[in-house]
C-alpha cells in the first residue's frame, strides 16, 4: 500500500535528500512552499474526489501565513489527518500552540530521515504493525498457552491461564486481526478444562476449607480483617457482575492515582447474588446463613428481593469474629446516588469499614438481554467493556474513586461474580417451582443430560440449602445455558448471545479482589 503526503516548507529545496529516501520506502511525496499553496491542494483534491494525504508534514516559520494559522485552517479541512509540526524553534509557547491544536508529532530541525521514518510509522502504519506484531505474539504464545491449559491441575495455574487468555483478548481487540476465532476456540477449550478442574475438587473444597482458594466466604477473613487490623480505614467495593477483562479497562483510567494488588479469587457456586454476595457478607456459605440466620436468608422461590439484608449480614460477620469495627453500607444503583455519596467520603472516614455496592454492570447485562438497542451497543466482548470503560469515565463513579484516592484509606475493590457469553442450549425439564436462571437450576423434578451439566446431589455437602429432601443442583459450564422444550426455538432465540451468570466458567468464577492506595494521600 502506497501512503500519500503532503510536505509544506519554504526551503522544501533543501530537503530532496530526506523526500528520496521517503520515495524509496514507498512513500508518495506532494509538497509546496507556503501555506496558502497547501490549503487550495487540499481544497481541490477534495473536490475532485482524490485521495487525500495520509500524513502532513508542516513547516512552523514560513512567510505569509504561518505554520500555525495553516493548522488551524488544516484542521478544519482534515480533521482526522494527522499533522507533524516541523520547525526551528524550542520555544515552549509554540510548542504548547501546536499541541492544543491536536497535532500528531513535534519535530525539531535539523530533522533525519530515520525521525522522519519513524513519526510516519507511528502515524500511519501502527495499526498495521501492531496487528501484525501482536498475531505473532499470539501465534508464538498458542502452543504454550495449550500446553498449560492441558497441564493446569492448581487454581493458582487456572488464575494464570485466564489472565494469559484475557491478556490477548485484550491484545487483539484492539487491531484488525482475524484470529479472534482462534482465540475465542481455545478460551472454549480452557473452559472446558476448567470445568472438569471445578467438577473434580467442588466439593472437597467445602468440606475442607482449609484446603480451598480463597473464595467468597473468605474475603472478610483473608483480605479486609488483616488490614483493619493494620490500622487502616478500608472502602470496600463490591461491583456487581464485575469481569477480569472489565478491570483491566477500569484499571487503565485509576492507574494515575493509586497503586494497585491485583489478585484473583474463586466465586462459588452458584455464580449469583443471592448466594455469592451474601456468603462475602456474611462469612458463611448460604446453608451457613440459612440455618444460623433464617431470618437473613431468602429462598429461590420467595418473591421478597434476593439482597436486601446485606448490611445485617456484614454486622453478623464483625459480631461473630467479636471485632468492634465501625461500619457503613451503601448501594449505589445510578450515578445520582454516586453524586450524592461522594461528597460523605471525608466524613465516612471516621468509621473503620465502608461497604460500597455498585449495580450499574449487573443491570447493563440485564439490558442488554431484554432490549435490542443494549445488545447492539455492546454486541460483542470489547463493546461490552468499551460501555465499562465509558460509564467509568464519564459518570459520578470516576470522581468516586478520585475523592478516595485523595483519602488516606485503602482500597479494596471486588466483586460477587463475573458473567459469560452463552451460544449453547441445553435441554432441561423442571417443574413450575423450578428457578428461571439460565445457568443454574434447582428442583426435586429435573430432567437432563447429567453429562452435559455439573450436577449436585447432595446439596448440603457443596454448602447449599435444600428446600426439599431431593433438591439437585445443576450448573451449565462452558458457554451453555439452559433451555426448555416448550417454546424451545423462541426461548434459544431470545436468549442465545447474552451474558448470564449462575453457572461454571473461568468468566464468572475466577473474579477480581484488588487492594488501592492513593499515590498522592
Amino acid at each position: 500500500m502506497t501512503y500519500k503526503l503532503l510536505w509544506v516548507d519554504d526551503e522544501i529545496e533543501l530537503l530532496k535528500a530526506h523526500i528520496l529516501f521517503l520515495e524509496k520506502k514507498g512513500y508518495e511525496v506532494e509538497t509546496v512552499t507556503n501555506g496558502y499553496d497547501a490549503l487550495d491542494l487540499i481544497e481541490n483534491g477534495k473536490s475532485s474526489n482524490s485521495k487525500s494525504f495520509d500524513l502532513i508534514l508542516l513547516d512552523e516559520n514560513m512567510p505569509g501565513l504561518s505554520g500555525l494559522e495553516t493548522l488551524t485552517r488544516v484542521k478544519e479541512l482534515l480533521p482526522a489527518t494527522p499533522v507533524v509540526m516541523v520547525t526551528k524553534s524550542e520555544e515552549e509557547h509554540i510548542m504548547e500552540q501546536a499541541i492544543g491544536a491536536k497535532i500528531a508529532d513535534y519535530l525539531i530541525k535539523p530533522v533525519n530521515p530515520t525521525q522522519i521514518l519513524l513519526t510516519l510509522k507511528k502515524n500511519i502504519q501502527q495499526k498495521e504493525i501492531v496487528t501484525e506484531h501482536t498475531q505473532s505474539g499470539y501465534q508464538q504464545d498458542f502452543s504454550r498457552l495449550g500446553i498449560q491449559i492441558n497441564d493446569a491441575s492448581s487454581i493458582e495455574e487456572w488464575k494464570d491461564v485466564y489472565k494469559k487468555l484475557t491478556y490477548w483478548e485484550l491484545q487483539l481487540s484492539e487491531t484488525e486481526s482475524g484470529m479472534q476465532e482462534m482465540l475465542s476456540m481455545q478460551r472454549r477449550e480452557a473452559n472446558a478444562g476448567f470445568a472438569k478442574f471445578i467438577r473434580k475438587n467442588y466439593i472437597r473444597w467445602m468440606e475442607r476449607p482449609e484446603e480451598r482458594p480463597v473464595m467468597s466466604p473468605d474475603i472478610f477473613k483473608r483480605t479486609v480483617f488483616p488490614l483493619l487490623d493494620k490500622g487502616e480505614k478500608v472502602f470496600l467495593i463490591v461491583i456487581d457482575n464485575f469481569r477480569y477483562d472489565q478491570w483491566r479497562v477500569l484499571l487503565g483510567e485509576i492507574a494515575e492515582s493509586f497503586t494497585v494488588e491485583e489478585n484473583l479469587y474463586l466465586s462459588i457456586l452458584p455464580t449469583a447474588t443471592q448466594y455469592a454476595r451474601n456468603a462475602i457478607f456474611s462469612g458463611l456459605m448460604p446453608t451457613g446463613i440459612a440455618k444460623m440466620f433464617p431470618d437473613l436468608w431468602v429462598d429461590e422461590d420467595s418473591e421478597e428481593g434476593k439482597n436486601l439484608n446485606e448490611e445485617p449480614l456484614v454486622r453478623t460477620q464483625l459480631e461473630r469474629y467479636r471485632r468492634k469495627n465501625t461500619f457503613s453500607y451503601h448501594k449505589i444503583n445510578h450515578s445520582g446516588a454516586v453524586e450524592k455519596f461522594v461528597p460523605q467520603i471525608p466524613q465516612l472516614q471516621k468509621n473503620d469499614l465502608n461497604v460500597v455496592v455498585i449495580n450499574f454492570i449487573d443491570m447493563l447485562s440485564h439490558a442488554r438481554t431484554e432490549s435490542l438497542m443494549v445488545r447492539e451497543l455492546a454486541s460483542n466482548e470489547a463493546a461490552y467493556r468499551s460501555i465499562t470503560q465509558s460509564w467509568l469515565r464519564h459518570s459520578a463513579v470516576s470522581d468516586l474513586f478520585r475523592s478516595l484516592a485523595a483519602q488516606d484509606c485503602t482500597v479494596v475493590l471486588t466483586t460477587d461474580h463475573g458473567s459469560i457469553r452463552c451460544y449453547n442450549p441445553i435441554k432441561v425439564i423442571g417443574d413450575r417451582n423450578t428457578n428461571t436462571n439460565l445457568r443454574y437450576k434447582l428442583g426435586k423434578n429435573l430432567s437432563y443430560n447429567p453429562k452435559e451439566v455439573f450436577e449436585i446431589k447432595d446439596p448440603v455437602r457443596a454448602g447449599l440449602p435444600s428446600p426439599n429432601l431431593s433438591t439437585t443442583y445443576i450448573f451449565a459450564t462452558q458457554d451453555d445455558f439452559f433451555a426448555y422444550p416448550n417454546n424451545y426455538n423462541y426461548y434459544v432465540q431470545y436468549y442465545k448471545d447474552t451474558f448470564q451468570h449462575g453457572g461454571i466458567s473461568m468468566e464468572e468464577m475466577l473474579i477480581p479482589l484488588i487492594t488501592l492506595r492513593g499515590k498522592k494521600r
